[in-house]
C-alpha cells in the first residue's frame, strides 16, 4: 500500500540531487497554515494511496525555504505564494504551477494584519517609521502591506519589514519588538481570539477581493519526465480541495490541520481551495509585483501554468 510520510523542515535544508523520476516517495513541501492544507488533508484520509501515489509531505515555517527546496532538488513538489513564483519566473528558474492551493475572499479573509489593541495604529499613515512582521520578505504577505499602506493614505517607503514564522509574531506583538504583523489563519483568529490584539486591516485586498493566494509547483523538466504522477497528483489536490470546501468537512478538516500545525482552528475564516487553476485569479498577484518592483515587468499568468492535462 502507498503511503504519506511527514516531516518536519528545520531552517537548514540539506540538498540532494533531484530524482528525473518519482521512483520513491515524492517530497513535497507546504507550509503549517490552512492555505497549503491539502496535502494533510490528501494524505491524513488516504488520497495520494487511493491515487497509487507514495509521498513524503514536510513543513517549513517558510516559504523562501519552499522554492530553494525545490530549486535545489530536495524536494519534487512545493506550495508556494503566487507572486514568489513569478519571481522566480523571471530570474529563469524552471517552476511551474501544476494546481492551484488556497484563495483569498475579502468577504471571508484568511491573512489579517495585525496590532495590540492598545497601539495608537488606527490609520495606513501611522505605519510610517513603523515596524511590520511578515512571513516572508518581497513576498505577498510584505507587498500586500506596502499596496495597502499606499492605497490608504500611507506611504510604504516608510514602513520597516522584518521576517518571521507565523508563530513568532504574537510574543513578538507583546514585547514590542514589532508594531504590527501579518498573520494567515488558523494563527491570525487564534491571536485575535486572546482578546490582547485588534484587527487593523485586510491588507490583501489590496491586490484584489479575490485571488489565488498559492500553488503547487514543480520544476518543468521533472514535470515532464513524470507526467503520470503529475496528474495523479493534481487529480488528488482536486479531490482534496473539493473534499476541504464542504462547509460539512470544515470540522474533520479542522481537526487535521490542528494535528500536523499544532494551532487551533476555532472559529476562524476557513480557506476556499481552487479546484483548477484559472489565470485571472492568477493575474492581480504578478501585476502588483509589478508595479512594486518584485518583477521587472508583468506577464500573463498563463507562462507559469503548466499542461498536465
Amino acid at each position: 500500500m502507498k503511503r504519506a510520510h511527514f516531516v518536519t523542515a528545520t531552517a537548514a535544508l540539506v540538498f540532494v540531487p533531484q530524482r528525473a523520476r518519482a521512483d520513491g516517495p515524492i517530497r513535497v513541501m507546504t507550509l503549517p497554515i490552512d492555505q497549503g492544507a491539502q496535502a494533510y488533508y490528501a494524505a491524513d484520509l488516504g488520497m495520494f494511496a487511493r491515487a497509487g501515489l507514495d509521498v513524503a509531505v514536510s513543513t517549513t515555517n517558510f516559504g523562501t525555504q519552499v522554492a530553494a527546496a525545490v530549486a535545489g532538488g530536495s524536494i519534487e513538489i512545493g506550495q508556494s505564494n503566487i507572486m514568489s513564483l513569478a519571481a522566480a519566473h523571471e530570474r529563469g528558474l524552471p517552476f511551474a504551477l501544476i494546481a492551484g492551493a488556497g484563495l483569498y475572499s475579502s468577504a471571508k479573509p484568511t491573512s489579517m494584519m495585525i496590532v495590540e489593541k492598545n497601539s495608537p495604529l488606527q490609520t495606513a499613515k501611522d505605519l510610517s517609521g513603523k515596524t511590520v512582521a511578515v512571513n516572508g520578505l518581497k513576498s505577498i504577505t510584505q507587498i500586500s502591506v506596502e499596496a495597502w499602506a499606499d492605497q490608504n493614505g500611507g506611504d510604504s517607503q516608510q514602513i520597516k519589514f522584518v521576517e518571521m514564522p507565523f508563530v513568532e509574531m504574537d510574543g513578538a506583538l507583546a514585547s514590542g519588538r514589532i508594531d504590527a504583523a501579518l498573520l494567515a489563519d488558523p494563527n491570525a483568529t487564534d491571536l485575535l481570539a486572546t482578546g490582547r490584539t485588534r484587527p487593523f486591516a485586510k491588507a490583501f485586498d489590496a491586490i484584489g477581493k479575490q485571488f489565488l493566494i498559492g500553488g503547487w509547483f514543480a520544476k518543468t523538466d521533472w514535470i515532464a519526465a513524470n507526467a503520470d504522477a503529475v496528474r495523479k497528483f493534481v487529480a488528488v489536490m482536486r479531490e482534496s480541495a473539493n473534499w476541504a470546501n464542504q462547509p460539512a468537512n470544515f470540522k474533520a478538516s479542522a481537526a487535521i490541520l490542528e494535528k500536523y500545525t499544532k494551532v487551533a482552528v476555532g472559529n476562524a475564516n476557513r480557506v476556499a481551495y481552487a479546484e483548477r487553476l484559472d489565470p485571472a485569479l492568477i493575474q492581480p498577484s504578478i501585476d502588483v509585483a509589478a508595479k512594486y518592483k518584485i518583477l521587472q515587468a508583468s506577464f500573463p499568468a498563463s507562462q507559469i501554468i503548466a499542461n498536465v492535462t
